[in-house]
């Protein structure tokens, strides 16, 4: 027996926990943009994915008109920071609504680096940090999606296996529901089955 629920009938809130409760885990882009007054922010979206590879795109969610977006509207550049496990606590405190004109790099403690290319700081002890043009927005409802232009990425060597990232040296976090996060976990690898090799019986 299933619980049906129609979205409609529910406060948006109570879709909000439905959701972010059932589309786990959630990567977490850590994002740091630079106010049109020279303000550093920084602030975990953990509605994020890759859009494209060409060109290369990700996209994060800002749910209403946070910091970040704002940011990111007047100067058209970010920097998606990986989120790492041994800064769980760090990523945590930068989801704290601080006043507007508060950095929270300072606020929190949080080592940055200059940019390769734009003028958002990076995340000093951040495995990963893709700098970012902003592409586009899209309006949906009381979001807005963020496409950002990867320009350049610049990768911690102690992650890199042969020249790749490897998962269990990045150790992601990721967002559940509730107040719940994950780690990575239990690494599977299985290769994805092409056509030329399915059985001919089950053609």
């Amino acid at each position: 027996m299933r619980t049906e629920y129609n979205p409609a009938q529910l406060e948006p809130f109570a879709v909000y926990r439905l959701l972010t409760s059932t589309v786990v885990p959630r990567p977490i882009a850590w994002v740091s943009t630079v106010s049109a007054d020279g303000v550093d922010n920084l602030a975990p979206h953990s509605f994020f994915t890759v859009s494209s590879v060409a060109p290369p795109i990700v996209q994060f969610t800002s749910v209403g008109r946070k910091d970040s977006l704002r940011n990111v509207e007047a100067t058209g550049q970010f920097v998606v920071n990986l989120a790492p496990e041994p800064l769980i606590d760090e990523v945590n405190k930068t989801a704290t609504e601080f006043p507007e004109g508060v950095s929270e790099f300072d606020a929190v403690g949080v080592e940055r680096e200059a940019g390769a290319r734009v003028k958002a700081p990076r995340v000093a002890r951040s495995p990963v940090a893709l700098e970012c043009e902003l592409h586009s927005t899209l309006l949906l409802g009381n979001s807005t999606v963020v496409f950002g232009r990867v320009i350049h990425i610049a990768i911690d060597e102690t992650v890199l296996e042969n020249g790749h990232p490897e998962a269990t040296r990045l150790r992601p976090l990721a967002r559940l529901g509730k107040d719940e996060w994950s780690t990575l976990g239990e690494v599977l690898d299985l290769r994805r089955i092409r056509y030329t090799d399915w059985p001919e019986s089950n053609r």
